[in-house]
């Protein structure tokens, strides 16, 4: 096995591809029929959540580890990772009988830590930040003659990650843009060495959050500038990697950016309409269309869905501030007479409207309002923002001031 290479080409893609055997699962690429009305783009989602680390992530760690010499599988390798790459390495590494730890930073939630564990690794928490754990895994290797898997500033990783690029090819050959999401670079690097070896004529185009445009700042020499963290945690990557930078000028078309409440609105859409669970970075293509519709429309657009995993409580917050923005739930105010009967009436108008309300909270003590008026706080289920406002109008016209989603800031 070759473990050293100093550039990347489609043929290191094509025998990753080759030797993955079965090993790694080739990902459906599916027609969005309703994004694609809503977009006015042809939109294909390679669904990469469907691997079985829900990650993309694998295909890069299980070229690196198959390309390493009879001698460094003995040894072990060694990777920082708090999330996707560490289930990956840890996955395929424990399946080819590699010894593999991961390092991974003082506090990371036990979760991650038992089920990285559960792949077969040794897990060592060391470093308060990312930096730390990923300097402190360099002295480990080092010092125990391990080798580095990193996530991906390494050409093997690249031309795993690529693999995506020949199986999107394959399903949709007349493909027009395909849309990645850009962390180190790994992923983007690889995927469009793949399409633009093939056929040039197709564009590969990154998306990252704007709080961490890794790549963006890379391709327009600025500097870094701390914003806080991001949805898309899964690309929140300060700097570029050095080799994938080499790639990405050479072969990458352009760098869009997206806001925080863009990746949120493409989470909750692939999720309700497209029914596919994703993680911030997997949906920040998609928010890319949405942002910048005139770029996109009347082409076929490929987005690739990195990765699935995503925390659930996380994942019902957004559901619901979805439900929230489109209208469908909504939480009223209600001003009253403090007599018996006040309540039911608004119940009677909301039900006889269709609507549903899913909780009550009824004021008497904690109010300004005068002693004999009270106040109710209504969350309420429509079946859109028109079937909202038509029961806000009735309630209004029974008399009844109503506030809506009070001391609510979305």
């Amino acid at each position: 096995m070759n473990d050293q290479i100093n550039q990347l080409s489609v043929e290191d893609i094509k025998n990753a591809s080759d030797a993955f055997s079965g090993s790694i699962k080739h990902t459906p690429t599916t027609y969005a029929i309703t994004l694609s009305k809503i977009t006015g783009a042809d939109i294909y989602i390679k669904n990469e959540n469907a691997q079985f680390t829900s990650s993309f992530k694998e295909r890069g760690a299980l070229n690196k580890l198959m390309n390493l010499t009879d001698e460094q599988k003995k040894r072990g390798v060694i990777a920082a990772s708090a999330g996707n790459h560490a289930q990956g390495v840890a996955f395929h590494g424990s399946r080819l009988g590699i010894p593999t730890t991961i390092a991974m930073p003082l506090g990371t939630p036990f979760v991650k830590v038992s089920n990285t564990e559960e792949l077969g690794a040794i897990v060592v928490q060391v470093g308060e930040r990312f930096d730390e754990t990923a300097e402190e895994a360099l002295k480990m290797a080092k010092e125990q003659n391990l080798t580095v898997v990193h996530p991906f500033d390494d050409y093997h990783v690249m031309a795993g990650q690529g693999t995506i690029g020949l199986e999107l090819l394959e399903d949709v050959s007349d493909i027009d843009v395909v849309l990645v999401p850009v962390g180190g670079g790994g992923l983007i690097a690889g995927i469009a060495t793949a399409i633009k070896s093939i056929n040039p004529k197709i564009k590969v185009i990154g998306v990252q959050s704007e709080r961490f445009p890794s790549l963006y700042r890379a391709m327009n020499d600025e500097d870094y500038v701390p914003q806080g963290s991001t949805l898309a945690e899964g690309i929140a990557v300060k700097n570029i990697g050095e080799k994938t930078l080499e790639v990405c000028k050479k072969y990458v078309d352009d760098v869009l950016l997206v806001s925080e409440e863009e990746i949120e609105k493409a989470l909750g859409l692939l999720l309700t309409i497209e029914k596919t669970v994703c993680e911030g970075a997997g949906a920040c293509p998609l928010a890319a269309v949405i942002r910048y519709p005139e770029i996109f429309k009347g082409k076929k657009v490929a987005l690739i869905v990195s990765g699935g995993n995503i925390d659930t409580r996380l994942l019902a917050s957004i559901l619901m501030r979805s439900l929230v923005r489109d209208g469908r739930i909504t939480r009223l105010k209600i001003e009253l007479p403090d007599i018996p009967g006040a309540l039911s009436i608004i119940s009677s108008i909301i039900g006889n409207k269709g609507g549903n309300i899913i909780d009550v909270s009824h004021h008497r003590l904690f109010t300004e309002l005068p002693a004999k008026e009270t106040y109710s706080n209504i969350t309420l289920e429509t079946r859109d923002s028109q079937h909202f406002e038509d029961i806000l109008e009735e309630l209004r016209s029974e008399g009844f001031v109503v506030t809506v989603n009070p001391n609510i800031d979305m």
